[in-house]
């Protein structure tokens, strides 16, 4: 059996999370070998139960991915399990504010820009010199409609979001001739607990489903998606 036949091998951040589970859950049908981030060894462990990936078909990978120096060591280490990283699905996130940007705490924005900024580059960093070497790479991440219309009191979101943005569309830019694209999903809300489908409302209309945003990953991941590159894509098209 050739190397391709074993299916890709996919990186996914944040996989402990629901979005995560289902992310993997996903990628694991179309026969591909995951490498789960997270900092907890059992939760990976439940994460792979859940999202039912066999034996041997996954492997934890446990990261700071704040932290430069580590996240390019330990992502090394990973990208020896099987030989390479096609495809990186960037899940990480969180949020701090909700304050007027004249009250705004320096440290809430740092906190914020860590979170999505800088492990989005440490990642970057790390993993797509070896897609270029291969010819062939996808980057994914998660965005939000406030990283271009921002609202009130919530600067520093919007500011971490638009910096993660502009990263992955200007790396865009300069590995599309390589084969590897950088694309970026627009996710309103995720709607973890099927809201939108019990009880529909103009509030929740333009939410999305996990499964959902798996379905959307897996095609950016794609052969067939190599013409997209540099892309925000909405999934909230319904409101």
């Amino acid at each position: 059996m050739s190397e391709a036949d074993l299916g890709p091998v996919v990186l996914v951040t944040g996989a402990t999370g629901q979005l995560g589970t289902a992310v993997a859950h996903r990628f694991g049908l179309d026969g591909a070998r995951l490498l789960l981030v997270g900092t907890d060894p059992g939760r990976l462990a439940d994460a792979a139960r859940d999202a039912g990936l066999e034996e041997g078909r996954w492997a934890p990978v446990l990261a700071d991915l704040r932290d430069a120096a580590a996240t390019r060591s330990v992502i090394g280490e990973a990208e020896g399990t099987w030989g390479r990283i096609d495809v990186l699905v960037h899940l990480v996130g969180g949020w701090k504010g909700g304050t007027p940007v004249v009250d705004l705490d320096h440290e809430v924005l740092r906190w914020m820009l860590d979170q999505h900024l800088w492990t989005t580059l440490n990642l970057v960093q790390a993993v797509v010199p070896g897609m270029v070497a291969h010819g062939f790479g996808r980057v994914l991440a998660m965005s939000a409609p406030f990283a271009e219309k921002p609202a009130a009191k919530g600067a520093s979101y919007a500011i971490a979001k638009s910096a993660e943005e502009l990263l992955l569309r200007t790396l865009a830019r300069e590995v599309g001739g390589a084969g590897v694209t950088a694309n970026v999903l627009v996710v309103r809300k995720i709607d973890v607990d099927g809201e939108r489908e019990k009880d529909q409302s103009p509030k929740n209309v333009g939410w999305t489903t996990p499964p959902e945003i798996a379905d959307a990953l897996a095609f950016l991941a794609s052969p067939a998606a190599a013409a997209v590159n540099g892309q925000r894509i909405p999934l909230d098209g319904r409101s």
